[in-house]
């Protein structure tokens, strides 16, 4: 089970997703006061709660205030607690004069549940809050994450313009390279890795996905077009290699051309970019992780969750029931 008292970046990945969010909020069914559109908490609300005391509040607001600032705390001056003041002052007991005000939202109010030490309450809520996302993601995935890229927007596009690209780099290996048909995984792999620092089938592994499952079809829309652009990228400098020896190329000789290929500064941003988004999303959506990317994994933004959880997301199904000229593709994931 992950500790959230430990982990940054799982608590983050908690407070991002709106769904689990809400879900917990009403499963704790503490409101707290309504004020500019979400609800608010005192000190002394966090205190009766949680059970701690005013010093607790203070030593983890100092250790922890960017985190909790990030996720909602605020203190508030001036006009907005003259505001809140004609609002709820009547809840307010010794800070009532006070020249500011620190308060919570919701999510602040989790953010220092999940870090809280000294508390049993927030013991117990970190445990139910673990149980509330995984049922979420069950909700909406129906019990697998498998295939959870497949619910973003731009996969179906991503998905079907990439058989042309990836045919042009067999076509390449197939007239360029003197070696057997046993190239084609061989130099799969090796785009992969060069990439990613996994071969295909480790990352086939990873998923576990079945030998009939291909590992593309659980690729996120924008590491799907990297892809695409390396295996056009390598085809081309392989025919152009091969008119310059007027020979077709040896297996080592690919090697290196690849190896000189990924190493470009043109690439180092785009290879960076695609590793962090396979992490992430596959630690927060998958709760997978990729030994070789640990260091790429960050927490996912809301945005994220909203492109594969949220409103706009929708299973393949649904999106080729709404748009049939898609059939074509939807057949041909379905027959791999």
């Amino acid at each position: 089970m992950k500790d959230l008292t430990i982990s940054a970046i799982d608590r983050q990945n908690i407070l991002n997703n709106k769904i689990a969010v809400e879900n917990i909020q009403t499963y704790l069914g503490v409101t707290g006061m309504l004020f500019k559109g979400e609800y608010r908490y005192t000190r002394q609300q966090i205190i009766d709660f949680y059970g701690i005391d005013n010093s607790t509040i203070d030593r983890y607001l100092s250790q922890n205030e960017d985190e909790l600032k990030h996720n909602g705390y605020v203190n508030l001056k001036g006009k907005e607690l003259k505001e809140f003041k004609e609002e709820f002052g009547w809840m307010l007991q010794e800070g009532a004069k006070a020249p500011q005000l620190g308060i919570f939202n919701f999510r602040s109010f989790l953010n220092l549940g999940m870090i809280l030490t000294e508390s049993e309450k927030a013991k117990a809520l970190r445990s139910k809050i673990l149980d509330i996302v995984i049922d979420t993601l069950n909700q909406k995935l129906g019990g697998s994450t498998k295939f959870i890229n497949q619910r973003e927007e731009d996969f179906l596009i991503a998905m079907a313009r990439e058989p042309v690209y990836r045919k042009e780099f067999t076509e390449a290996l197939n007239k360029y390279l003197e070696m057997g048909n046993y190239k084609y995984a061989v130099y799969t792999d090796a785009i992969y890795k060069a990439i990613f620092l996994e071969k295909a089938s480790e990352y086939k592994v990873i998923l576990k996905l079945k030998e009939k499952e291909n590992m593309r079809d659980t690729l996120y829309s924008e590491v799907l077009r990297l892809i695409a652009s390396f295996e056009v990228g390598i085809a081309d400098s392989m025919k152009l290699k091969f008119e310059k020896l007027n020979r077709k190329l040896q297996p080592i000789e690919l090697d290196t051309l690849i190896d000189e290929f990924s190493k470009q500064r043109f690439w180092m941003p785009q290879i960076e970019d695609a590793r962090s988004k396979m992490a992430s999303r596959d630690y927060g959506l998958r709760n997978i992780i990729h030994e070789r990317l640990k260091p790429y994994i960050n927490s996912l933004s809301a945005e994220d969750y909203d492109k594969f959880l949220g409103d706009k997301s929708k299973d393949l199904l649904q999106r080729v029931i709404e748009n049939p000229d898609l059939l074509d593709v939807f057949k041909r994931l379905k027959d791999r």
